[in-house]
């Protein structure tokens, strides 16, 4: 009995994905979507330059690979050893690229930079940042409207006012926007006026805000939560992957250790692990990692080395002032000075930066 259980857990744990030749038509995939839906399963297809793949999703346990394998224009039919099909490489091998509106990328080579303010505090505060920021190269504006803090007695932010707020600078200087969603209810209203919807740490675990947020029709930023593994991370990925949305990057934001001379550790392996195991962009914040303004500059050449696909970094025209997270935000003088050796260092390794 003990064996036949352990031998149902692991096919349960082993997905499948088709691969289809490299000249199949589009009547040979629907033909295998067709068979899939037969089956009650459903067919996600991803389309590269060299092949098509298509992740069957459900409990595919009782079908046999054999019945995908007969259908004409399928090359092969793979077992995924991860429990998130969508985020893995065996799915879509190729890395993504998320492209927004202003003509912004993340993923594809290049280090997509995205700076402001933790949160935005006024609309002074926000344009002097959006334009320093904008000054050093930037094209993808953060900040934050919507604020879940540990005390409820923090700035919340400033709300919808704050959101039209990011829009508004935003479009005068040619910018996209992220900025965080921290409920279900208030994802069509982000949704509406940012480019990316950046999923929090402590919401990682959220499903149904995952779900909403898959189901927007924008592209989805998704933190790391504090305490959580890798496989964690990719799985809250696949809420929103599987909800439709094939456009996500992950955040390593640092997890919660032991350790108590940064906020957070940031887990550098966590990049090339992430990339190896998953074709979603990886970004790397370094202010809410390390909590500190002099350590955000290293911690952040440190992600670009190790392969992160951009950087969200935190910017304040005076921090001492900041109404959230002061202590990790940079000067605008000292954000251009980031800038300047991100760029010496994305250079080095044959990389732009942006």
């Amino acid at each position: 009995m003990s064996l036949d259980v352990a031998s149902t857990t692991k096919r349960k744990e082993t997905p499948m994905v088709i691969v289809m030749q490299a000249h199949a038509t589009e009547e040979e995939l629907a033909a295998v979507i067709g068979r899939i839906e037969t089956l009650g399963l459903q067919g996600h297809v991803s389309s590269g330059t060299e092949r098509t793949i298509v992740g069957v999703i459900g409990d595919e346990r009782p079908v046999d690979p054999e019945v995908f394998e007969v259908l004409p224009g399928v090359e092969r039919v793979v077992r995924i050893l991860h429990p998130f099909k969508l985020a893995s490489r065996d799915f879509h091998p190729e890395d993504r690229v998320i492209e927004l509106s202003n003509g912004a990328r993340i993923g594809g080579g290049a280090v997509a930079v995205m700076a402001g303010p933790c949160a935005v505090e006024s609309r002074e505060q926000l344009e002097v940042t959006a334009e320093a920021v904008a000054a050093a190269g930037v094209k993808i504006l953060r900040g934050g409207a919507f604020k879940p803090r540990t005390s409820p007695y923090s700035f919340q932010g400033m709300g919808e006012k704050g959101l039209l707020l990011l829009r508004e600078v935003a479009d005068r200087l040619g910018m996209a926007v992220v900025t965080e969603v921290v409920s279900p209810r208030d994802v069509p209203l982000v949704a509406e006026q940012a480019d990316l919807l950046q999923i929090g740490a402590r919401n990682m675990a959220n499903y149904t805000l995952l779900s909403a947020a898959g189901k927007a029709g924008k592209p989805v930023l998704l933190k790391r939560g504090l305490g959580s593994t890798i496989d964690e991370l990719l799985q809250a990925a696949e809420y929103i992957l599987s909800s439709g949305n094939p456009h996500v990057a992950l955040c390593e934001r640092g997890i919660r250790t032991f350790e108590t001379s940064t906020r957070f550790t940031l887990d550098i392996n966590a990049v090339p692990v992430l990339k190896g195991l998953s074709s979603l962009p990886v970004i790397v914040d370094p202010s809410h990692a390390t909590g500190r303004a002099e350590l955000v500059k290293p911690v952040a050449l440190a992600g670009v080395a190790a392969g992160a696909d951009g950087l969200l970094i935190e910017v304040h025209p005076n921090p001492a002032a900041a109404l959230s997270d002061g202590p990790q935000s940079l000067t605008p003088k000292a954000f251009f000075e980031l800038m300047r050796d991100v760029r010496g260092v994305a250079k080095v390794l044959g990389r732009d930066a942006g």
